[in-house]
Order: C-alpha cells, then sequence, then structure tokens
C-alpha cells in the first residue's frame, strides 16, 4: 500500500526511481508521481500505472542525480492528477512524499488556513509539508528541526521523504508506523518502502524504526536521530534477497510463479526444522519455549489470508497440542477490551510484517503483559522487531497481491510449532510422532504431484468462468481452506464467492442453491468424509453444480460430483496444504480469462499499512 522510493548519489536518479516504482508496483496504486532536484525542484505525477507516469514525462526535464517516487494508495482524496504524490509546500521549495495517515490532518489544517495557507489538494500529505514550512517561517529553524517539530504534533503513520530546492545535497527520512528502508552503497544511498527496489544496487540496509529521522547527504553523511532528537547508531544489515526472486521466470504472472514456487517454499520453510534426529526446532522462539508450552491459552491475531492460517492453526493446535486457541481479526481485536492476561501467548502472523493492524494488536497486547510471537515473510519487517520472538517463513519474495506460497508457508509454520508443542507436552506417543515428523517431510513432494492438475483444472474455469457467485464448503481443517479459496476467486477475478462450514449451508446458503450455482467442496477421506458426502448429495439434490476437492481413488464424491480434483493421500491435518493449491489454480485461471488484472487486482493493496 503506497510505494516509496528514493535516490542520492552520483548516478542519473530517473531510471532508479522508475524501476524502483515497477519493483513496488505489487503494493497496490492508483497514481504515481516523481520529484527530481536539478537547477529546480520538478515534479511530475498523474492518475493511472507508472507507466502512465512515463508517457506524461516523456517531453520533460529528467535531470539530476537526487530525486524521489511514490506510488499512491488512495486514503484523503480521490485518485486524481492533484492528489497524486509529491506534494509541494505553498512556496513549492518543498516537496514531500508520504506512505500512511495523518489522522489529525484536518484540525492541523484549519490552523493552517487561519494563518493564511492555501491547499490545492485533499490529501492529509500537503498538510504534513505545509506545517513543515510554517515551522520554518514561523519558528525561525532549519528544515531538519522543522521536520522534528512537526512530527511531533502530527498523531498517525507515516513513511516520508522530504526534500527541498535550496539543498541539493540531502534527503530527509522519517517513519512511524509504516516501513522505510535505506540502502547504502558506495557514495550513494536508496530508499523505499521495502528491499525489491534496493536489492540490485546493494545488499547493506538500514531498517528504519518508529518515529526515527534520517538526514541522507551526497557526501557520504548519514545520520539518525529520533523526534525527540536523540542521535542513534544505524544498525546495517545484510539483505538476504535475490534478483532473480523478483522476476516473472518465464510465467505470465506472478501469481502463477508463486503457486508453482510452493514445494519449495515449504521446503525451504521445514529446512534445518526438521532434524536428522527427529526433534522439530524452531530457533527463533526457543528462549520462550517454555513460555509457550505452560500458555493459558495461545491467541492468534492476523488480517487477510493470514487470519485463514491463523484458523488451520487454531485446529491444529487445540487437536494436537491440547493448549485453547482464539483467532481473532486483528482490526477488531485492537479495538475490543479483551482479557489478556501475562499466561497468554499472543501469535501475530503476516506475510509482509508491516500490516498496521496487527502491529496495532501487537502494542496492546504487549500492553497487557502477554507473551508476543511473530509468524512472517519478510526479515528486519516491523512485526518482526515489535514480538519477543518469532519465526520466519522463508517463503521468499510473494509478488503477487493474491496470497498463496504465504499462506501454505504460514501453516506449515503453525504445523512444525504444533507438533513441537505436542511433543514436549507430551502429547503425542512417540509412533505417532515420528508418523507425522515423516508425512510432513513429504509434503513438498505431494505438492508437486498436486500441480499436475494445473491443465485440468484450467477446464473447470473455462466452463464457470462466467459464474456469477460460489460457494465454497468444507469441514473441520478445512473450513478455513474453503474461506481461503473464496476469497482468492474474489480478489483475482471479482466473482461473489463465500466459504461456510458445510454443515452451515443448512442454514441459509442452501437457500441459494440452483443449477446456476458451482459449489466447491474440500472433500479429502478424512474424520469427516461421511458427512461432508451427505451435504453433497444436498446440492446434488437441489442441481448444484459440483466441484470436489478429494483424495486420490475416491469413488462415493466422483458418482456426485460434476468434476473431481485428486489430491494425494495425507494425514488430515496436512490436507489443507494440499487441497488449497487446485482452488488457487481454479481462480488464477478463472482471472486470466475474464481479463482482470491477476497481480494487482483492482482496490486492492499487498501490505495493508494503514487502517
Amino acid at each position: 500500500m503506497c510505494g516509496i522510493v528514493g535516490y542520492i548519489g552520483p548516478r542519473d536518479a530517473y531510471p532508479i526511481l522508475i524501476k524502483g516504482l515497477k519493483r513496488l508496483e505489487y503494493r497496490g496504486y492508483d497514481s504515481a508521481g516523481i520529484a527530481l532536484l536539478n537547477e529546480g525542484l520538478n515534479v511530475y505525477k498523474c492518475r493511472g500505472k507508472v507507466a502512465d507516469l512515463e508517457a506524461f514525462i516523456h517531453d520533460k526535464d529528467i535531470s539530476g542525480t537526487l530525486g524521489m517516487a511514490h506510488t499512491r494508495w488512495a486514503t484523503h482524496g480521490e485518485p486524481n492528477d492533484v492528489n497524486a504524490h509529491p506534494h509541494f509546500s505553498q512556496s513549492e521549495n518543498l516537496a514531500i512524499i508520504h506512505n500512511g495517515i495523518i489522522e489529525n490532518y484536518q484540525t492541523l489544517k484549519e490552523e493552517l488556513i487561519n494563518r493564511g495557507h492555501q491547499f490545492s489538494s485533499d490529501t492529509d500529505t500537503e498538510v504534513l509539508i505545509q506545517l513543515v514550512e510554517d515551522i520554518i517561517e514561523n519558528e525561525n529553524v532549519e528544515l531538519e528541526e522543522a521536520i522534528r517539530i512537526a512530527l511531533n504534533q502530527v498523531v498517525g503513520a507515516y513513511a516520508i521523504v522530504i526534500i527541498s530546492k535550496d539543498d541539493k545535497d540531502t534527503l530527509y527520512v522519517a517513519r512511524k508506523g509504516s516501513p522505510l528502508v535505506v540502502g547504502i552503497g558506495e557514495n550513494e544511498f536508496f530508499l523505499a518502502s521495502d528491499a525489491t527496489p534496493i536489492v540490485e544496487y546493494t545488499k547493506n540496509v538500514v531498517y528504519l524504526d518508529d518515529e526515527e529521522i534520517a538526514i541522507i547527504r551526497r557526501n557520504g553523511d548519514f545520520k539518525i536521530k529520533t523526534i525527540k532528537n536523540k542521535e542513534k547508531t544505524p544498525y546495517i544489515q545484510k539483505l538476504e534477497l535475490n534478483l532473480s526472486a523478483l522476476e516473472k521466470g518465464g510465467f505470465d504472472h506472478f501469481m502463477l510463479k508463486e503457486i508453482y514456487e510452493q514445494p519449495k517454499s515449504i521446503l525451504d520453510s521445514i529446512r534445518g526444522r526438521l532434524r536428522p534426529n527427529g526433534e522439530v526446532i524452531l530457533g527463533g522462539i526457543l528462549d520462550y519455549e517454555q513460555k509457550i508450552f505452560n500458555a493459558r491459552r495461545i491467541i492468534i491475531i492476523a488480517c487477510g489470508t493470514s487470519w485463514h492460517a491463523g484458523l488451520v492453526g487454531e485446529y491444529l493446535i487445540e487437536d494436537i497440542a491440547r493448549i485453547p486457541v482464539e483467532v481473532e481479526y486483528a482490526s477488531e481485536f485492537r479495538y475490543r477490551n479483551p482479557v489478556i492476561t501475562e499466561d497468554d501467548v499472543v501469535i501475530a502472523i503476516s506475510q509482509s510484517g508491516e500490516t498496521a493492524d496487527t502491529l496495532a494488536a501487537i502494542e496492546m497486547a504487549k500492553s497487557k503483559g502477554a507473551t508476543i510471537l511473530g509468524i512472517c515473510n519478510v526479515v528486519g519487517s516491523s512485526i518482526a522487531r515489535a514480538t519477543h520472538a518469532g519465526v520466519y517463513t522463508h517463503a521468499g519474495p510473494e509478488i503477487g497481491v493474491a496470497s498463496t506460497k504465504a499462506f501454505t508457508a504460514q501453516v506449515t509454520i503453525l504445523i512444525l510449532l504444533a507438533l513441537r508443542i505436542a511433543r514436549k507436552k507430551g502429547h503425542i506417543t512417540q509412533s505417532k510422532y515420528h508418523q507425522y515428523f515423516h508425512e510432513i517431510e513429504l509434503i513438498p513432494e505431494k505438492i508437486e504431484k498436486t500441480l499436475m492438475v494445473n491443465k485440468f483444472v484450467k477446464e473447470i474455469a473455462e466452463k464457470y468462468k462466467g459464474a456469477r457467485n460460489f460457494l465454497y464448503l468444507g469441514r473441520g481443517y478445512n473450513f478455513p481452506v474453503a474461506l481461503e479459496g473464496a476469497l482468492k476467486l474474489k480478489e483475482i477475478s471479482y466473482i461473489h464467492a463465500e466459504g461456510y462450514p458445510a454443515a452451515e449451508m443448512k442454514h441459509g446458503p442452501i437457500a441459494l442453491i440452483d443449477e446456476e450455482m458451482p459449489v466447491v467442496f474440500i472433500a479429502p477421506n478424512t474424520g469427516t468424509y461421511e458427512k461432508v458426502v451427505s451435504n453433497i448429495e444436498e446440492v446434488k439434490a437441489r442441481k448444484g453444480k459440483i466441484i470436489a476437492i478429494v483424495t486420490e481413488g475416491d469413488t462415493a464424491v466422483r458418482r456426485l460430483a460434476d468434476y473431481v480434483i485428486e489430491i494425494p493421500e495425507t494425514e488430515e491435518f496436512l490436507t489443507p496444504l494440499l487441497a488449497t493449491i487446485p482452488l488457487q489454480l481454479l481462480s488464477y485461471h478463472i482471472g486470466v480469462m475474464r481479463g482482470c488484472n491477476i497481480d494487482q487486482p483492482r482496490n486492492l493493496a499487498k501490505s495493508v499499512t494503514v487502517e
């Protein structure tokens, strides 16, 4: 959600900034803009894609070795040319780009209007740069100090870059609640919302912490201060990201590439954690294991697809490890008054590690004394730093907005966690433990086999690409898979879809079923198989069109369903890792056939870094 890129150094800034914006397109946006500092301060921006910005700029002055660029996902003010970033101050001596929300912008704006400021946009961002200029003019301070004073007055989240027409050698950067990373090269610096625009230039990065301001000068001077004016020592980290992971690699879309990467992403997530001696080791949480084993309950907080992974985790941990689990939408949890104690363990799940609601929920739970663990995919992300301990999924960069490999990697980590707890608490026999251990090792190979249904799934997609509604039904471990399948279809194809526990169909959704309604059943041969078969019979009796995910060799469902997609046999708690694959493929192919923007669905952002 919103993308920031910046550069200062000896090279021409424009090619670096434009390429960086393209790397960040996956975050979701509706307008784009760029500011370049040369003899003057040139700002170019427009509604639409980065390609539209390139077309708009083609005959403009793009010289300059200092600049910044932005992709905007509209919050305050509709998507248009005026509200696109960067924004000038009233004198046009300063320009800003901003990711986040200034919650008290309206109050600040009214004060500034009363002091004679005029505004050209509807954004909260313009209020911030006008405030900075007002402080310079009225308090007679330098720009660095004015930024610090302004940030002490604003309420909300921000990642900002500010440049001044009068200072061609400095970038001013700050963050609170929205991610910002500084890349350190040879006599040059790179800025971005995440590491994807930086990795081809340098592996050395600094992740800014909340309420930090970075002053970056062309001469190599790089300092960090807090907004309370306390100097900090930059902590330089090495990126593990590879440039090849950011390319499509011969696939038509990142989403399809990432679906096919799941055997590797799951293997990477279990590598080193399933030890040859038969132990499951999650090194990132070893220091907190006793707290986990003794937890009164576990609370899982997440949003979207990560919430669905959390639901699978609830089934896993309660079933195998015998600890009570609650799964909460982070966006609701943070505004309730939940009962949290020091005996609770909170697990926060997020692909990006930057989800604003999840971060806020973490801080609330921490304030009540709970132990906070994180499961995320991005090293150095805000959630990784805000939690007491955690586990990385090692799924690799996920560029497609619709999460695929991140979901199965998150579920994999939850499986390992449940198995570790169960073994240490004595809730599982040694023979059963080793049986499960071995079956987890086979999952990457079984996903490879599951991916072979792609051609058949494409045929099913051709049949139902014109449907207006879908219903997804599953029981037990596969109820969350039904929810996830429905979400993927909504995200990618814009077809309305709902996921339900199969038994709940009779409590309302059955009224929707007719010969026009495709119903997807997740029906592997597990403990609730006969019950699901009965639910399928009920849909069949009402002429619903049945697509079923079944275990290899199934006969009962095959007699009833219009289409049957087989997955390899596995342990019941592992079926979500296999059953979700055909549903991802189905949504992908239907989306392609409907002409949808697969990797950048309308109105969606990869990382929701604002409320």
